[in-house]
């Protein structure tokens, strides 16, 4: 019985461990997706001003 609970206590402490991995993941997840959405309306609002001057993949470069 002994061993049993040792071993409970042991998984408790693992599934808390992870439970806080999880949470600090999604605290970076979070705070990754602002900064995306930030860039992506700052390079909308710099496109719509006539700003650019970036080659797509696809693009051939002008000396072609």
């Amino acid at each position: 019985m002994e061993h049993l609970e040792e071993q409970l206590a042991h998984l408790q402490r693992t599934v808390d461990d992870l439970s806080d991995i999880i949470v600090a993941q999604r605290n970076e997840i979070d705070r990754l997706s602002a900064r995306v959405d930030m860039l992506m309306r700052r390079e909308g609002e710099r496109e719509a001003a006539g700003g650019g001057g970036v080659v797509v993949g696809d693009e051939r470069p002008p000396h072609y």
